[in-house]
């Protein structure tokens, strides 16, 4: 049966296409941004909020005014629509004043947003620097932060690791994973998108590892083990090379024996 893809799903299926897009970004330097001094990440109560992304973690608060109920689609509309628009979403300029005040007010008031922490990685790309100067924390700082808000959203370790790859830092880029895979629990699409940024911070056999996973968790989903297979780096979970070695060392006829009612018609 074909795999249907939650809401969720759907969501970090955008956000990997959004990585690989910003993944073509340039280096900062070959250890951007490593944070010595939390404190200089600021308190996470900034302001409005800081409310959680994710829907199904949303807390009431009450006081916000909504126009069908639902609190959280109230919040993302409120700082979505004046803070990060299309425009600061890829970048470009802000909309309220400075590009870089416009994505700190949405990492402010929502530290997990996922969206805008590819926005903050993209825009320390594009200008180079460790703190753009309209930037109220560095790059990573804003990761520091939605790490320490939402320390159970594997979605905020997966793009962590990405940017952490990215700035010649594999083995922190690994423990985010890790950690990502123990959030992931028994969710097989999790899983599986461990799996393809393991794949694309070039390490393929934990992206195998990963693809048995899901592949147990009967996430049917190929691109995985496609990807892996095109790279030579494809192997069968065990439990199923063992069972196709075993019927291909079974004899031609050996063949299984005939029911009981069928030998007896056919003795008549």
């Amino acid at each position: 049966m074909k795999h249907r893809l939650s809401a969720v799903e759907r969501h970090l299926r955008r956000l990997l296409a959004l990585v690989g897009l910003a993944a073509a970004g340039t280096l900062l330097s070959p250890a951007f941004g490593q944070i010595t001094d939390p404190a200089s990440c600021g308190p996470v109560k900034l302001g409005f909020g800081p409310f959680d992304y994710r829907p199904d973690k949303h807390k009431p608060v009450g006081g916000i005014e909504t126009r069908d109920g639902n609190e959280h689609k109230a919040i993302l509309l409120l700082v979505e629509g004046a803070h990060f628009t299309p425009e600061v979403e890829q970048a470009i300029r802000g909309h309220r004043g400075y590009l870089g005040g416009d994505i700190g007010y949405t990492l402010g008031a929502l530290p997990n947003h996922h969206r805008a922490l590819i926005t903050v990685m993209r825009y320390g790309e594009k200008m180079k620097s460790q703190q753009p100067k309209d930037l109220p924390f560095s790059v990573e700082c804003y990761f520091y932060r939605a790490i320490r808000f939402a320390p159970d959203d594997p979605i905020v370790r997966m793009l962590y690791a990405t940017y952490l790859n990215k700035n010649n830092r594999q083995p922190a880029a690994i423990q985010q994973l890790e950690q990502a895979t123990v959030l992931a629990g028994d969710n097989g699409f999790t899983n599986y998108n461990v799996g393809m940024v393991y794949l694309e911070i070039g390490l393929p056999e934990r992206a195998l590892k990963q693809a048995h996973r899901a592949m147990a968790l009967d996430f049917g989903r190929q691109e995985l083990r496609q990807k892996l297979q095109a790279l030579n780096k494809w192997e069968d979970p065990p439990a199923a090379a063992a069972s196709g070695e075993a019927a291909a060392s079974a004899p031609a006829g050996d063949a299984a024996p005939a029911p009981a009612h069928a030998s007896a018609a056919a003795s008549r």
